[in-house]
Parts: structure tokens; C-alpha cells; sequence
């Protein structure tokens, strides 16, 4: 059981259970993390839509089963499909930073 005590910050936190930023183990929690807020944004703009994972995937021309995979955070997604989804088939912009 890892120990806790001392630990007063949620970056401590993360640091104390996945290690440095840099360090391979952050880097996957991160990679994760980003999937797991991707995924939701994209199940949340498709329900205000009103449309299910077909109609997303049609009007995107991808398939339903990539628009799933997507949703629940599973396989690697490639950019111009992630904005293709988002502006074609959602009608919304999408915007990136980086820091």
C-alpha cells in the first residue's frame, strides 16, 4: 500500500503514484487521462445532439464502431478523424493546445 502521508497536492499525488513527468509511467497515466476527457467530451456533444453512434458515424463518414471506440476511451484515435467527428458531424470547431 503506498503511503500518503506528507502528500498535500494533487501533482503529488500523481507524482507519488505514476512518477515524474517524463518518466514512461506518467506519460501513460497522461496519454490515459487525455483519452478518458476526449471520449466524454465527444459522448456529451453527440447526446446534446440528439444523435446515436450511427448517425454520428454517418454524417462523419467513419464507422460506429470507431465512434464507440472513441466513447469509451479504447485504441488510438487519429486527429483529422477526431475533428472530422467533431466539425462534420457534430457541427462544432475544435481547438488544441499545446503547453
Amino acid at each position: 500500500m503506498t503511503d500518503y502521508k506528507g502528500i498535500t497536492t494533487f501533482d503529488e499525488l500523481l507524482e507519488r503514484e505514476h512518477g515524474k513527468i517524463g518518466t514512461d509511467s506518467r506519460n501513460e497515466y497522461e496519454e490515459k487521462a487525455q483519452m478518458f476527457i476526449v471520449s466524454e467530451m465527444l459522448k456529451e456533444a453527440r447526446k446534446e445532439s440528439k444523435m446515436t453512434q450511427e448517425q454520428l458515424a454517418e454524417k462523419a463518414g467513419t464507422k460506429k464502431s470507431y465512434i464507440s471506440r472513441i466513447e469509451n476511451a479504447k485504441g488510438n484515435i487519429q486527429l483529422s478523424t477526431l475533428i472530422r467527428i467533431f466539425e462534420k458531424g457534430l457541427n462544432r470547431k475544435i481547438g488544441l493546445t499545446f503547453l
